[in-house]
């Protein structure tokens, strides 16, 4: 669980299912560049004094051509905050109510909408054929430092498709055991950021390939070590491997890996090359 395609081919799964809209509550705010410090600042401080039942998605994007967007702001760069209630639509109402007092946005929209619909609002902005590099870490906070290295970064994207996204990791996530999984990274509130450079060709993706590499390298004096989630690396080097494990269950999985892959057949991935193992001893034949 969390050493992801190294041992097999999945061919089922099991899931949990728990009770959750059919409606939950969408409130979508978005701020010019100019207002970076201000606006992240504001951001954090949301993050980390929310309702259980209503969660953030701190984002550095272009604004989105849709409807609810005013024409003269499509597609310019910025700051938006994804503020989604699945409780009482009251307390929902109430953060967003707080976001603009203190920070009034150029988009404020709020609705209610199907979580289903939920799922899909990124879907058309990642169509198939899309050119993308990206790169992940974690922050333990989002302190004012590292916030001054993301407002001075994002500005120098190129691409209207690259993005920054900062994802708060606590509740459930934090209530499991460090070596209940593979998972990497302690198990503790922290923030996992998410770096993309993308482009409909390879021509407006690759710029931005060096402004991730950037910004990443740039936000390394405040990360939690070396490692990352890597679902979000395009590049995947045996060091960061094992610093994004951790020493103790990096060399577990490699242990594991000598006895259910020892020939290393499924490597096109984040790799954990299997341990030496015994040569398998014949059965003489009479």
């Amino acid at each position: 669980r969390g050493g992801g395609g190294n041992f097999g081919v999945v061919t089922e799964f099991e899931f949990a299912l728990h009770p959750v809209g059919p409606m939950v509550a969408l409130g979508l705010q978005f701020w010019p560049l100019s207002q970076g410090p201000e606006f992240l600042r504001l951001a954090r401080d949301v993050a980390t004094s929310l309702p259980d039942e209503i969660n953030i998605i701190i984002g550095a994007i272009n604004a989105p051509p849709a409807p609810f967007v005013p024409p003269e702001l499509q597609g310019t760069p910025g700051y938006a905050l994804i503020v989604t209630g699945f409780g009482e639509p009251a307390e929902h109402e109430q953060v967003l109510a707080r976001i603009r007092s203190a920070l009034p946005p150029l988009v404020d929209f709020a609705t209610p909408i199907p979580y289903a619909q939920l799922q899909q609002m990124f879907d058309e902005g990642n169509h198939f054929g899309l050119h993308a590099y990206d790169k992940a870490t974690y922050l333990e906070t989002l302190s004012d430092d590292a916030l001054d290295v993301i407002a001075e970064h994002v500005a120098r994207k190129s691409s209207p498709e690259s993005a920054l996204f900062v994802y708060r990791l606590d509740g459930a996530f934090a209530q499991v055991e460090d070596d209940a999984t593979a998972f990497g990274g302690r198990r503790t509130p922290c923030f996992a950021l998410f770096l993309l450079a993308i482009g409909e060709d390879a021509a407006q993706c690759e710029p931005d390939v060096a402004w991730v590499r950037d910004l990443w390298a740039a936000l390394q004096p405040h990360a939690m070590g070396s490692g990352s989630y890597l679902n979000g690396e395009s590049e995947f080097t045996e060091d960061r491997i094992r610093a994004s494990y951790g020493a103790a269950k990096y060399d577990r999985l490699v242990e594991i890996k000598g006895r259910y892959d020892p020939d290393n057949v499924f490597r096109r991935n984040a790799n954990i090359p299997p341990a030496a193992t015994p040569p398998r001893q014949r059965t003489p034949q009479p």
